[in-house]
């Protein structure tokens, strides 16, 4: 590209390792009244910290069905370069909001897709070893 040229536009500019923005802001108004619900098991609320800023934040997920009820895995579907994981491991821990409860989340971990799909139930292990991470917490 010389000088006088443009960049391309494109309709949305994203980062290589998250989800497409629009998708983000068109579920996340359900996503958030949905998670954290007695009646809604996979779906959860992580609340964090940001690294930098310190702002509170509570971002939608999904908790992973474990064999070993003292863990608790989130797979990272976009891989360990995300955001509120990257803040959890700053933090040292999080604190969810799972099945109507308050869990305290400590000690994170990021694990391969292998690792977590050993930890993981089936059939959930195998959706988890396609995934390039997850982050692993011990309940506080």
């Amino acid at each position: 590209m010389n000088e006088t040229s443009l960049p391309s536009r494109s309709a949305e500019p994203r980062a290589a390792s998250g989800p497409p923005r629009r998708l983000v802001i068109a579920t996340a108004p359900v996503a958030r009244a949905l998670a954290g619900r007695r009646w809604m098991p996979v779906w959860a609320l992580i609340r964090h910290v940001g690294r930098r800023s310190g702002t509170a934040y509570e971002t939608p997920i999904a908790v992973v069905p474990t064999t070993d009820a003292s863990i608790v895995v989130i797979g990272l579907p976009w891989g360990a370069a995300t955001n509120w994981a990257r803040n959890v491991v700053a933090a040292d821990g999080a604190s969810l909001r799972w099945r109507g409860r308050e869990v305290g989340l400590a000690r994170p971990r990021i694990v391969d897709g292998a690792e977590a799909a050993r930890l993981a139930r089936a059939p959930f292990s195998a959706v988890l070893r396609r995934f390039p991470a997850a982050i692993v917490f011990d309940r506080a």
